[in-house]
């Protein structure tokens, strides 16, 4: 029983003290501030599949955020960007050649004679051999003889008197003869692609006059593209190339041996397109094949007029120093195209200058053009006032 007593005793200092430390504390927590609350006592989970374990809860599905789609900025278009223009082929000036001083082997030819017929007083039959040698040797061929019948009737008739009057007289046919073989410009029409088809033997000088031409025409401000179409002598393409180059005019060319009318219509169609209007057409001139060539040429000038070609000009080119040879090659040719012209070349390096009244008076067709010269500007045109003035000093 005391020990009862005595262990309740015990009990009730203990409760006593352990108050007293209690109030302490929480006189110590008032003065120092709220105390944080403690953590929330978690129950260890059980293992899995023992009965009573926690189930474990899957976090709340977060609701998918839509996004807003990208705002894109305005783009700012850049302006069109156009491609550089084809630069026009700068045409250099051209400084053309007189035709009298191109002349000169004619004239001092010539010029014998007419001295010799006018220190005479009179016209006499010494002087009639004088002119008749005079005109043959100057290549004017069967003409001479109809000029002079013409003039003797005059002289017998007395409508001419005296050396001056004879010669005047001459001096007058000839233009005369020369004027009748009708127009002598090139023939361009405006608003099509002009084709100007340039025949002739080998040799005659067909591919240098084609580039001397050009450079002219480019000077007058045409657009000119050449086609090589002389596709039998050897190294006839890379000429014509070299006078390209010289004038930055383009150049159509194909194989060694190849179709020339194929040449020249790509020429055409090429040059439609890229806004040319002229192509100056070289073609061959093999005689030893006179058949294949009349055929071939009848090709080329078939293909050139088609659309969207416009064939103006069919050139003929003849070397003046072959004299009255040039008068059969120019035969053959007329029997294979319609020549509109004759180019007449190397009239300075011949006395032969009276072909050109050969030309006209037997042909028909008219001089258009001549060289008198090797420079680039030493194509000209044929003017018959010049020329015949040219003749007679």
């Amino acid at each position: 029983m005391v020990a009862l007593w005595m262990s309740l005793a015990v009990l009730l200092v203990v409760l006593v003290v352990a108050g007293a430390i209690v109030l302490r504390g929480r006189a110590r927590g008032r003065a120092a501030g709220p105390a944080e609350p403690a953590p929330p006592r978690t129950r260890p989970p059980a293992p899995p599949g023992e009965a009573g374990a926690p189930v474990a809860e899957a976090p709340p599905a977060e609701a998918p955020v839509a996004e807003a789609p990208p705002v894109e900025a305005p783009v700012a278009e850049a302006p069109p960007v156009e491609a550089p223009p084809v630069e026009a082929p700068v045409a250099e000036e051209v400084h053309p050649a007189e035709l009298r001083d191109g002349m000169g082997k004619t004239r001092g030819l010539l010029a014998g004679y007419w001295r010799s017929m006018r220190s005479r007083s009179s016209v006499d039959d010494q002087s009639w051999d004088d002119i008749e040698e005079a005109l043959l040797r100057a290549d004017v061929g069967v003409a001479t003889t109809a000029m002079l019948d013409d003039l003797r009737a005059r002289v017998r008739g007395g409508e001419l008197r005296g050396p001056e009057a004879v010669l005047a007289a001459l001096r007058d046919d000839l233009r005369a003869s020369l004027e009748t073989a009708g127009g002598r410009s090139l023939r361009f029409d405006d608003g099509t692609t002009n084709v100007w088809l340039f025949v002739g033997v080998n040799g005659v000088g067909k591919t240098t006059t084609i580039g001397k031409v050009a450079r002219r025409q480019l000077a007058e401000g045409r657009s000119v593209l050449l086609a090589a179409g002389d596709t039998f002598r050897a190294a006839a393409a890379e000429q014509l190339e070299t006078w390209g180059e010289r004038s930055n005019v383009p150049v159509v060319r194909g194989a060694e041996g190849g179709d020339p009318s194929a040449i020249v219509f790509d020429a055409v169609q090429r040059a439609a397109a890229r806004g040319n209007d002229l192509v100056l057409a070289d073609t061959a001139g093999r005689l030893h094949t006179k058949v294949n060539l009349v055929e071939e040429l009848k090709k080329i000038r078939r293909v050139a007029g088609r659309e969207p070609g416009n064939v103006t000009e069919v050139l003929l080119v003849l070397d003046a120093t072959t004299g009255q040879n040039g008068l059969a090659q120019a035969r053959i040719f007329l029997d294979a195209v319609e020549v509109t012209g004759v180019v007449l070349t190397k009239l300075d390096g011949s006395a032969k200058g009276g072909i050109v009244v050969a030309i006209q008076r037997e042909l028909g067709i008219p001089v258009k053009l001549v060289g008198v010269g090797e420079g680039p500007d030493d194509l000209i045109p044929f003017e018959p006032g010049e020329f015949v003035d040219a003749l007679f000093g």
